[in-house]
């Protein structure tokens, strides 16, 4: 239930998660609140400033551009997410929803639980700037640190992967109630799985070094490779196994293939480093190599992870006691952990594929921005990322929605997934679709603090979206019918995206604002009407791009309708017919809202398809 780290199937990370930072760091000016900044501002900024504006953004514009950069990773993550698909549907055709599912998603899911937990928060988001700062800051473009935080980070992971493995049946003891054959099975499949660990943590932070030297292309385009390794495992499996009880070859295939996948995915990694001129080599020399200042910010890092898993832990072990709570009642379609995470699958599509690549391409960028001491930059590249964003991220919450039910038969409807099954995932797909815009807006906010060097803040708005995720998840299971439950948390994890989102902006928004009164300072400022321009803080409802979002919303609600309602009307066509309607509706209620609401930036997008479609010269 929130990032991925590369991997395409896995909701098993909880969201918005961190990463590490670097040497003479304490060189570079600290980004101050706003409101004690010296310098003068420019008299009421808009939301946005142009590029003709007085104080430009003093960082450069990383190469290649962030347009390219950002069409590249998201042609990746395209493809990414659709070899995800085929994957998820071959899992589920192997396994069903059932308790053999349960066990391989727990089990699979434990690896990135572990990681995330003990430092993947860490590597996440902190690395990018930190890096980005130690090659402005050394002599040596950052080369020697990043080898020495490199190794430190390996170090790490061997010794966490090692424990993991030994400490398997009490990691699954601690995330589900099983017991017996049921309780065997997990951990059978955990101890094949756990060893991904190491194999995460490598692609992160290889991941991440290729990312502050502007090459973002790889880490969106090895989890292909992963994808690939496990359809062929799981097609083996089909073709082989004869559908009754797992076999301990048969366990032993499944979980060490999906390793193996996770092993490629980071290790493709290694040829697009060389390119970039890096080349690893181990460096123990690390006292005095400024390495104490990450791991001090990466503190609040460890405690974010730990309060977001303290919701995930609740929701996996309510989910888990649903799905045995309906098998013990003879349930069909009973919906149990596996079934929440192939519709999170499904759900996360679009934010990896727009807000993912954006931000990936984006936070080098802010982060020279923040290291320059340059608030206003920080301020336009956020705001321009949250309309950007916005404007794809709304229709697919409404596409969602609206073909939830051909869409969840088109993925997952074959072998052991029958029509119950997959109109239970359906549902928990719908829960989870408006919560959609407030997942991505969030990530975006969250990378405006790393950026700027902050870790504190996260980890206390954090709070919010932990606490009503948990204890909206509670309520459900105890109040729901159980064929309901899993529905409800996915409902639960929503309303706490919602709520943390409108928070975190409120939040930034202060940080991020010019000081309140201009040319002069203090009392003279309140008490004197000549005391010259003065900025009024407007409320958070009136900027730029809260507008825009506000008015995609405002579209939203006849789009997913009758997107609702095309969809049901065309269901006799087949599931293929039906999907393609309503998310052809959908697009079309928004192409024609487009300009009356002023959605610019989607009226920019269409104007742009059509100019190029014209200029397109007809075959022959």
């Amino acid at each position: 239930m929130g990032e991925g780290v590369g991997r395409d199937h896995q909701p098993g990370a909880p969201p918005r998660l961190p990463g590490l930072s670097g040497a003479p760091v304490s060189q570079v000016p600290a980004m101050a609140p706003a409101g004690r900044r010296r310098r003068p501002a420019p008299p009421r900024p808009p939301e946005e400033p142009p590029s003709t504006s007085p104080q430009p953004p003093k960082s450069p514009s990383p190469s290649p551009s962030l347009a390219r950069s950002g069409m590249l990773m998201a042609a990746g993550s395209l493809v990414s997410r659709a070899t995800g698909f085929a994957r998820s549907a071959i899992v589920a055709a192997a396994l069903g929803i059932g308790l053999t599912a349960d066990g391989y998603a727990v089990a699979n899911a434990l690896p990135t639980v572990v990681y995330m937990l003990l430092i993947g928060g860490a590597l996440n988001a902190v690395f990018v700037p930190e890096l980005v700062r130690a090659a402005k800051e050394h002599a040596d473009g950052g080369q020697a640190y990043t080898q020495r935080l490199l190794t430190v980070c390996a170090v790490a992971l061997l010794a966490l992967t090692g424990t993991a493995v030994a400490a398997a049946p009490q990691i699954m003891a601690l995330y589900t109630g099983y017991s017996g054959a049921q309780a065997e099975l997990t951990v059978a499949f955990a101890r094949c799985c756990l060893p991904q660990i190491f194999f995460l943590g490598l692609f992160t932070v290889l991941g991440q070094v290729l990312n502050a030297r502007g090459r973002f292309g790889a880490m969106m385009w090895t989890p292909v490779l992963n994808n690939v390794v496990v359809i062929a495992v799981f097609g083996l499996y089909l073709a082989a196994g004869d559908g009754g009880t797992l076999t301990a070859g048969e366990r032993a295939l499944l979980g060490w293939g999906t390793t193996a996948g996770i092993a490629v995915q980071a290790l493709a990694l290694v040829p697009s480093l060389r390119r970039a001129g890096f080349s690893w080599w181990p460096r123990f020399d690390w006292r005095g190599s400024g390495l104490t200042r990450p791991l001090r910010a990466a503190g609040w890092l460890v405690l974010l992870v730990l309060s977001n898993q303290a919701a995930y832990w609740v929701v996996t072990r309510l989910a888990t006691m649903a799905g045995q709570r309906a098998a013990q009642l003879g349930i069909d379609g009973g919906a149990g952990f596996s079934a929440y995470t192939h519709a999170y699958t499904l759900w996360a599509v679009p934010h990896g594929i727009v807000t993912v690549s954006l931000m990936t391409a984006l936070l080098p960028r802010m982060s020279r921005a923040a290291a320059d001491d340059d608030p206003m930059a920080v301020r336009r590249d956020v705001s321009s990322a949250l309309r950007t964003s916005s404007s794809m991220i709304v229709p697919a919450a409404c596409v969602l929605l609206a073909v939830a039910q051909p869409l969840m038969t088109l993925v997952y409807g074959y072998g052991r997934t029958g029509a119950d099954e997959v109109a239970l995932m359906a549902g928990i797909l719908v829960a989870f679709a408006p919560g959609l815009v407030a997942f991505s807006g969030q990530y975006v906010l969250s990378r405006a603090f790393y950026a700027l060097g902050d870790t504190r803040t996260p980890f206390l708005l954090n709070l919010v979206i932990v606490v009503l995720n948990a204890g909206l998840a509670v309520a459900a299971y105890a109040l729901l019918p159980v064929r309901w439950a899993v529905t409800g948390m996915a409902g639960a994890y929503s309303v706490a995206l919602l709520a943390g989102w409108v928070v975190t902006a409120a939040a930034l928004r202060r940080r991020l604002l010019p000081p309140p009164s201009g040319a002069v300072a203090g009392r003279r400022a309140r008490h004197s009407r000549r005391a010259g321009p003065r900025h009024r803080r407007e409320p958070l409802w009136r900027s730029a791009s809260a507008g825009t979002i506000a008015r995609l919303l405002l579209a939203a609600v006849p789009a997913a309708g009758l997107g609702l309602a095309a969809t049901r009307a065309t269901g006799a066509v087949g599931a293929v017919g039906a999907a393609a309607v309503g998310a052809l509706v959908v697009g079309a209620v928004f192409v024609a809202l487009a300009r009356p609401l002023r959605l610019a930036e989607l009226d920019t997008a269409v104007s742009g398809a059509v100019r190029r479609i014209r200029r397109r010269p007809a075959p022959g």
